[in-house]
């Protein structure tokens, strides 16, 4: 097969998945986080079966632990969290125009030396946009709390999830040693090393990652319940899973958390600063302690490129794109790293009529 014959060939293959997943991504959910949960859970199984344990055994154990925390973790906190969630929803109308009426309001003589004849106007202004985001706000989550579609998918997530997971991590070194025996035996050492590095870049920001986020929603919803502000627990939880995404979720908490601060606690500063100074301790956790510790910085995976992947693929294919978002850029990563270097080396980059070798400038 010609060099223009295979790259036509796995054009087409490339295409026809991507055309696949988004024809199925209403009912892929269950099937992908079950993939993800036996890749990520496959060297503790390894591991077990490396003390005695057998494959069977230490998945039955792995998955049964799984479920027993995940059920333990709603049973506990679940309906802690849908209740602040229900009553911030419930709330966000009145909190938008509290914080509005606090900023623009007439007697504030502070706004009045700045503004003179059109504070009036830009109160008007504010308030109908206050009024408008919370409606929508409200609306959406609303939408999304109580959906049909969104209740069967969870549903499905919670049923099929652990039984896609089970099958797929008692049989998972199978599926790799029989996907390996496919590969074309030419290209087979340089497929090995890619899909290597791959691996190491996808489980180390991954696992490390979720360590972070952790972590850092422990860490926020302590932080803000000791302070006493309404819906810490909501709020603290939300900045730390949106953590996963660089900057976004510590910004969405702060400001999030300084606006309910200020509507509680007004005109107390110094309550409100100290629910700022929570953000910029967990930002020190952060970058300082974490995310070294935890993920390190040879994954490959630079936070603007992840945060358009993960945006990129969540308007495409919804909640599944946003899973298959993070593997899918630290492979794009992977592929473009080695073309580049391949480009570096080539007689087309050179100029030469021999190969270089792009990591010491040698003849190859």
């Amino acid at each position: 097969m010609t060099l223009q014959k295979q790259v036509l060939f796995w054009l087409g293959a490339l295409v026809a998945v991507i055309l696949l997943v988004w024809l199925l991504r209403g009912m892929l959910l269950p099937f992908v986080a079950g993939m993800a949960l036996a890749y990520f859970l496959d060297p503790v199984a390894d591991r077990l079966e490396r003390v005695g344990l057998g494959r069977l055994l230490s998945t039955l154990l792995i998955v049964g632990v799984f479920l027993l925390t995940f059920v333990l973790v709603v049973i506990l906190v679940g309906p802690l969290l849908t209740s602040q969630l229900t009553a911030f929803i419930e709330r966000l109308p009145a909190l938008m125009m509290s914080l509005q009426q606090l900023f623009t309001d007439q007697n504030r003589e502070w706004l009045a030396p700045i503004l003179g004849d059109r504070l009036p106007d830009i109160q008007k202004s504010l308030s109908e946009l206050a009024t408008q985001g919370a409606l929508w706000l409200v609306a959406s989550l609303r939408g999304l709390w109580s959906g049909g579609a969104a209740l069967v998918s969870v549903v499905s997530l919670v049923v099929v999830t652990p039984i896609v997971a089970f099958y797929l991590l008692y049989d998972w070194g199978r599926m790799i040693r029989a996907i390996d025996s496919w590969l074309p035996v030419k290209y087979r050492d340089t497929i090995r090393e890619l899909a290597n590095e791959m691996d190491q870049a996808i489980a180390g920001f991954v696992r490390g990652q979720a360590g972070v986020c952790l972590s850092l929603a422990l860490y926020y919803a302590v932080a803000l319940i000791a302070v006493g502000l309404n819906f810490g627990l909501l709020i603290g939880s939300m900045a730390g899973v949106l953590s996963f995404i660089p900057y976004v979720g510590s910004l969405t908490g702060l400001l999030t958390a300084t606006g309910v601060a200020i509507v509680q606690f007004w005109p107390d500063w110094h309550l409100i600063l100290v629910v700022v100074a929570v953000f910029a301790v967990g930002q020190i956790l952060e970058g300082y302690i974490l995310a070294p510790k935890l993920v390190g910085r040879s994954v490959g995976l630079h936070p603007v490129w992840l945060m358009f992947a993960l945006f990129a693929f969540g308007y495409l294919f919804g909640f599944v794109g946003l899973l298959l978002a993070v593997p899918l850029a630290a492979a794009i990563g992977v592929l473009t790293r080695f073309a580049l270097r391949r480009y570096l080396a080539s007689p087309f980059y050179t100029g030469l009529s021999r190969t270089v070798d792009a990591s010491d400038g040698t003849d190859a």
